[in-house]
């Protein structure tokens, strides 16, 4: 993997959110990546409720500071940043107060998923784009973990499709058991349509559950890797009859080798 760029997007990582299969994934990858002479810029959202004191975040402002079109409102773009203790890793927030200033993740005190959740998903996927732009740094990899990280490949590929920086990436999205109940919020497609992407991109929006976001990410990138040992039942056969590479499910132990074999015979 020496000076291969690999751009991790994810919902959640650890230190900043607790251990689950995805925050662990999202540190354990790109620490692989980094211990093996790879290059490596971690992207998560910046939820209230990641202590900024504690971890030491920090505004970056000569990337903050644009602004972002979401459903024909304009939305301020805040980048933070910290490195996680102990390792050569940075992390890069995408902060906004109207969409992550909550203390809370992806639902309320009761469990009820916020309304905007749509919203701040295509948020997450441009401000990271637009980011890395500002960055000039150009991924050879793209790894995307978590349902909310997931219109990235669909932004990428149809969105910012004609970015010469992104012309060479390729993108992997890794699909875990960790969803939501029910569905985003309906008018979802009108908010992407609005950005110009074709409807014939986003079908399966039309319920826009859990595994129809996924299959939405999977369309749009070059391979996926299945992150839990089990997934919904529609999600394992849509992955059964992908015509793409599919790097199948390894404990956390032992996934090293087999991402890094796929990430160089698949993704290069």
């Amino acid at each position: 993997m020496k000076d291969k760029r690999v751009l991790y997007v994810s919902s959640e990582v650890i230190p900043y959110l607790p251990e689950t299969e995805i925050s662990s994934m999202s540190f354990e990858a790109p620490k692989m990546v980094n211990d093996n002479g790879g290059q490596i810029r971690i992207f998560m959202p910046r939820y209230g409720n990641i202590n900024e004191r504690r971890h030491q975040l920090h505004e970056v402002i000569r990337l903050s500071g644009m602004n972002l079109v979401i459903n024909d409102l304009d939305m301020p773009l805040i980048i933070k940043v910290a490195s996680i203790p102990k390792e050569r890793m940075q992390v890069y927030f995408i902060d906004n107060d109207d969409y992550f200033k909550r203390k809370a993740t992806f639902a309320d005190e009761e469990g009820n998923y916020f309304g905007d959740n749509d919203e701040r998903a295509i948020f997450f996927a441009k401000g990271v784009i637009e980011t890395v732009k500002k960055l000039n740094w150009s991924p050879d990899i793209i790894h995307v973990h978590g349902w909310l990280a997931s219109f990235l490949p669909l932004y990428l590929r149809n969105y910012y499709g004609t970015e010469p920086l992104f012309e060479n990436s390729k993108i992997v999205t890794s699909v875990y058991n960790q969803g939501f109940d029910g569905t985003l919020n309906n008018n979802v497609m009108e908010k992407i349509l609005f950005d110009g992407i074709e409807e014939e991109s986003i079908e399966e929006l039309k319920e826009p559950n859990y595994v129809n976001m996924m299959k939405v990410a999977v369309k749009n990138s070059d391979a996926a890797i299945i992150g839990s040992e089990e997934l919904p039942e529609e999600m394992e056969n849509f992955l059964n009859n992908l015509d793409k590479p599919v790097l199948k499910y390894h404990k956390k132990e032992e996934f090293s080798e087999a991402y890094l074999d796929f990430y160089q015979s698949e993704l290069s």
